[in-house]
């Protein structure tokens, strides 16, 4: 079982991604959202819990009316500099409410994770050759930030008044 930083602790993971065209294992499970569309009805039905895996270049609309249904919903970084899924994190927190857990994937890096988490992100499943517990450190790397986002509703200017 691998590991990944879920609350800014390091901690087991259960999720398994699965092929569009595996069987569905026993325990929790992370699928393509080609995958949730074709098989909506059957996967939403289970009784263990269910994740979507969102590409980047989807739009986050498309799972609006599913949220309720699904624990994770992992956002694609196909590459380093392809920043795409901050925005989808911040819709589904902001705009769709979604308060299950939004999952970095892909091609995620220490330098991203202070950022992806002002976004909306809970969880990151760091690239197989970079070391957990270097990257927890991340969160420490700023003491103030003069941007609203997710993490802090207010600019800077306005909390200090």
């Amino acid at each position: 079982m691998r590991s990944v930083i879920k609350n800014r602790r390091i901690v087991e993971d259960s999720w398994q991604h699965l092929a569009d065209d595996a069987e569905l294992p026993a325990g929790p499970a992370i699928v393509s959202l080609a995958r949730w569309k074709r098989e909506r009805e059957t996967l939403a039905a289970r009784e263990e819990p269910m994740g979507v895996r969102l590409p980047n270049t989807a739009d986050v609309a498309e799972l609006a009316g599913d949220l309720p249904k699904l624990a994770v919903v992992a956002l694609e970084f196909p590459k380093f500099a392809d920043g795409r899924a901050y925005s989808q994190a911040r819709l589904l927190r902001e705009r769709w409410r979604y308060r299950g857990e939004i999952r970095a994937v892909g091609d995620v890096l220490r330098d991203q994770l202070f950022f992806m988490a002002r976004s909306g992100f809970d969880a990151f499943e760091l690239r197989a050759d970079r070391s957990l517990e270097d990257a927890l450190t991340a969160f420490d790397d700023f003491s103030e930030s003069y941007q609203p986002a997710v993490d802090q509703p207010q600019p800077l200017y306005r909390r200090l008044r």
